[in-house]
């Protein structure tokens, strides 16, 4: 069963950092991962992805420069990297596998995801 599972938020003071984490397990293979949040009363957006192979980058504009995306194929890990957080970044964060390839040309579109895990919340404070 595939499945994916997001640790690492938590509270902090706007300024601060935080490292999310996800773990995969149960598919073989994955073309992209991304980080997706969701604000209370607004729509999922894309936050970052990883091309699983070649580890090409994409951010979204919001967060270009304090975001970092990263992975441990051998653990199976996805990692974002947030700094500089403050609180427009105050979401639940959600990892997401992809196992279309079409993901490589989209990287920040939702639509190739097919798997999600259940999110981890981040709140930042002024």
């Amino acid at each position: 069963q595939e499945q994916l599972v997001e640790s690492g938020g938590g509270s902090v003071q706007a300024g601060g950092s935080l490292r999310l984490s996800c773990v995969a397990s149960g598919y073989t293979y994955s073309y992209c991962m991304g980080w997706f949040r969701q604000a209370p009363g607004k729509e999922r957006e894309a936050v970052a992805s990883i091309v699983t192979r070649g580890s090409r980058t994409d951010f979204a504009d919001s967060v270009k420069g304090r975001f970092t995306i990263s992975q441990d194929n051998a653990k199976s890990t996805v990692y974002l990297q947030m700094n500089s957080l403050s609180p427009e970044d105050t979401a639940m964060y959600y990892c997401a596998a992809s196992t279309n390839p079409f993901c490589v040309v989209t990287m920040l579109m939702q639509a190739p995801y097919k798997f999600w895990g259940q999110g981890t919340q981040v709140t930042v404070s002024s």
